[in-house]
């Protein structure tokens, strides 16, 4: 067994565990508290789950880095380093989670030196393991996925979230976005959380998804999975992901992510 093996199998342990703190809440969880804004939420719930897998992680490999989603809203730095870091989003989809909407999970990334080597995705509600490593493929509950083969945006059902700020500039970017995709595609959709989202291009649900504004957290898992099933993970501007940039863009084909590229306006949030 491989070192990224070693960390994959017991990360994969933890996130099972942690899993059964969202599934107990299957009809909501009405507690809450706001962040940044009236729809940026933490519960409870969110902190029990990143500080299960921070524990768990720190007492079996306590030479390794995190950045978590609360750690950070807490006053943690948000650094990567080329040191093996775990990225955590215990809750992605905190407002789905609110109301009941069964489309949150856990999203767990490691990164070594700056690439993300592995990750999991796991939405314990609908029982939906996604899973990755480099260089050993994309999994659905076991189950080999890969993305699809669609290479023009007339095609394309494209994932796609107007994020949490309300800020009047951006809201213009957005909706100009909106109206782009729905003009020129075949579909748009919006889970509510960023790591489904991508896990639905790895699976070849989607053809497409990117955001604006989102964070480390909401995209480490997803990289690697998106890649390990065959598709193309960027920067929206076609450069390389980078994953403080706050900007992601994943795509089943290099050729439909290229005419996104062309076809959005873009945004740039201050970094992580």
């Amino acid at each position: 067994m491989g070192e990224i093996d070693r960390y994959f199998d017991a990360a994969l342990s933890l996130v099972k565990s942690a899993g059964n703190l969202i599934s107990e809440h299957v009809d909501g969880c009405k507690i809450f508290e706001r962040k940044s804004c009236d729809i940026d939420l933490v519960t409870e719930i969110d902190k029990k789950v990143e500080e299960t897998l921070i524990g768990g992680l720190s007492k079996e490999f306590p030479d390794h880095k995190f950045i978590g989603e609360e750690s950070v809203a807490g006053g943690a730095k948000c650094e990567l380093t080329d040191a093996p870091t775990w990225i955590i989003d215990p809750v992605d989809g905190t407002l789905n989670f609110v109301h009941g909407f069964p489309h949150s999970c856990i999203s767990l990334g490691l990164a070594i030196n700056k690439e993300c080597v592995a990750g999991i995705i796991y939405n314990p509600i609908l029982k939906q393991l996604f899973t990755a490593k480099k260089g050993q493929g994309a999994f659905l509950n076991d189950r080999r996925i890969h993305v699809s083969d669609i290479t023009e945006l007339r095609n394309a059902l494209v994932a796609f979230e107007v994020g949490t700020s309300r800020d009047e500039e951006r809201c213009k970017v957005v909706f100009e976005n909106f109206k782009r995709i729905v003009t020129k595609g075949h579909g748009l959709r919006a889970l509510g959380s960023a790591a489904l989202n991508m896990a639905m291009v790895a699976m070849g649900g989607a053809d497409a998804n990117f955001e604006f504004g989102i964070h480390a957290w909401d995209i480490a898992a997803g990289d690697i999975l998106v890649r390990e099933a065959g598709g193309v993970c960027m920067d929206p501007s076609g450069k390389p992901l980078d994953l403080l940039s706050r900007r992601v863009l994943c795509a089943s084909t290099p050729q439909l992510a290229q005419e996104l590229v062309e076809t959005l306006v873009q945004i740039y949030p201050e970094r992580d």
